[in-house]
């Protein structure tokens, strides 16, 4: 089955965990065929585009511009185009901007399609060897020390 990319959707494509090769069919597929990637890091989706050989403008979005960028995708968004919402590693979403654009594309009546992949919780939960019939994510570990120590 081939990814139709429709008009005027946001796509929220996860991407590799460390591991280029990490990236689902359906992500590339989804990032050949979108009008913009809007990308937390430009630099390094570009580092992943290349190694896909895919050429595609870009877009940055990240927290600190956020506000700014919001009604610029939307109105790209309501003009037709499909853009693919990326963060450095992982999902969108999950300790990563995106909250802002998929909320006000939802509360504009856009549509949002998740692209699953990567994730760095259940690999680690499985690994632990506890108990994987359930559990609870309450976010990653604080990576500064002062933070980590009060953790």
């Amino acid at each position: 089955m081939s990814e139709t990319i429709e008009p005027g959707v946001l796509y929220i494509v996860s991407t590799p965990i460390g591991n280029l090769d990490d990236i689902t069919l359906r992500a590339i597929k989804v990032l050949s065929g979108v009008d913009l990637v809007a990308a937390e890091d430009t630099r390094k989706t570009k580092i992943l585009l290349d190694h896909l050989s895919i050429s595609k403008p870009m877009l940055s979005y990240y927290s600190y511009n956020e506000t700014r960028r919001v009604p610029e995708l939307l109105q790209k968004l309501g003009e037709g185009k499909s853009i693919a919402l990326v963060t450095d590693a992982g999902t969108p979403g999950i300790s990563d901007p995106a909250f802002a654009i998929i909320k006000a594309a939802l509360d504009h009546r856009l549509k949002v399609l998740p692209i699953p992949g990567a994730s760095a919780v259940l690999p680690a939960l499985v690994a632990s060897g506890l108990p994987t019939e359930r559990f609870v994510f309450e976010g990653f570990l604080p990576v500064k020390k002062g933070r980590k120590s009060k953790f």
